[in-house]
């Protein structure tokens, strides 16, 4: 494989949250959110360095089996391309981690991603496409990847051996409202209690739901509260977040679009921007409004 990083070369990329599922598109639909990750790698001589702050400092490893780190070496698999001679890595991260807010794939996003600027920092459509079937394999499964790619509101699908995502323009009057308890919930936690199959009229429902969710995010917010309705997957979470779900269960009987975030435990509604500030919980939950991250991953040559 060619070696081709010259010593200094130096980028920065910015990654937003994201949100997945939002209720009924399991998998599948996935929201960027106004906070994120900011990763600057540089070129060194040798030698692995990282260094962290914000969330995780102090917690996440900061060797070779930092999650940026191995995102960015198999990137670097996929484009036939030798890793630098040394690396110095600084990840600032704002993404909440294990709340289900994407800080895994918002990692993966950021690692990829910087491998692709360090080869060459132009970030056109055919390299954010890469970026994100990438990190669509890296995960697992392309939601919150994609969200954090693309920016604002993205379906993905399986199509061969490629992930496709396009990103349906959000109605201007959305506004999501985030309540982000303390406790954490690991994604392979939550996953691992889902039931292999489910009944097929759930399937059914679920998926009349999501098409009606797309319908009330781009053109009736309306219709927020129905389409957001799902059978597949956060009752037979139930069990694993009680708290969560009990919000949930309050938020919607109030007539408010409550789903959990990805694997929870934190709860997002989607609401519109006059309704937003009726949108409460107690004191157990941190309350934000962060806003939909139109932009997607951002790359900056430095």
């Amino acid at each position: 494989m060619a070696q081709q990083f010259p010593l200094g070369r130096k980028v920065r990329v910015e990654v937003p949250a994201s949100t997945a599922n939002l209720g009924p598109g399991f998998d599948s639909i996935g929201l960027a959110l106004g906070l994120g990750d900011v990763v600057t790698a540089e070129v060194v001589a040798s030698g692995l360095h990282i260094s962290v702050d914000g969330e995780g400092a102090g917690v996440v490893p900061d060797d070779e089996t930092h999650l940026v780190w191995r995102s960015m070496r198999t990137a670097w698999e996929r484009l036939g391309v030798a890793s630098p001679p040394g690396l110095k890595l600084h990840c600032h991260n704002g993404v909440p981690h294990s709340r289900g807010l994407g800080s895994s794939a918002a990692a993966i996003v950021a690692g990829v991603g910087a491998a692709l600027a360090l080869v060459d920092p132009r970030l056109d459509d055919a390299a954010r496409h890469t970026v994100s079937d990438i990190a669509g394999d890296l995960e697992g499964h392309p939601d919150n990847a994609s969200a954090s790619v693309y920016g604002g509101l993205t379906v993905s699908w399986r199509s061969g051996d490629r992930w496709l995502t396009t990103c349906p323009p959000v109605h201007p009057d959305i506004e999501p409202v985030l309540f982000v308890p303390d406790a954490t919930l690991s994604t392979e936690r939550a996953r691992s209690v889902l039931p292999a199959d489910v009944p097929l009229g759930d399937a059914a429902r679920t998926a009349g739901r999501a098409a009606l969710l797309i319908e009330a995010m781009t053109r009736r917010p309306d219709l927020l509260l129905a389409g957001t309705a799902d059978w597949l997957h956060q009752e037979a979470r139930r069990a694993s977040y009680p708290s969560t779900m009990e919000l949930v269960d309050a938020l919607r009987s109030q007539g408010h679009a409550a789903v959990v975030s990805g694997a929870g435990p934190s709860v997002l509604v989607l609401t519109t921007r006059t309704r937003a500030a009726a949108v409460r919980a107690d004191d157990r939950w941190a309350r934000t409004t962060p806003g939909i991250a139109e932009d997607g991953l951002r790359v900056f040559s430095l």
